[in-house]
C-alpha cells in the first residue's frame, strides 16, 4: 500500500477539492485516504480524531 501513496485520494484544504495522486503541494493537502469518500470528509475525520486526542491527553494528564 505504501508504494502506492501517489494513487491514493488527498483533500485539498485550500480549495477544499479532493485530488489523486499529488497534485498539490503537501502543505495544502490532507491525507491520504482509500476512498474518494473517504476523503470528502476528510475535515469531519480531522476534528474526530483531534477530540479523540485531546479527550486521551486529559485521561492521560
Amino acid at each position: 500500500m505504501a508504494e502506492d501513496i501517489e494513487h491514493r485520494y488527498w483533500y485539498n484544504l485550500k480549495t477544499g477539492e479532493v485530488e489523486q495522486g499529488f497534485v498539490s503541494p503537501s502543505v495544502d493537502r490532507v491525507g491520504p485516504f482509500e476512498t474518494h469518500a473517504e476523503a470528502e470528509r476528510a475535515l469531519e475525520i480531522l476534528r474526530a480524531n483531534s477530540a479523540k486526542w485531546a479527550e486521551e491527553d486529559a485521561e492521560e494528564g
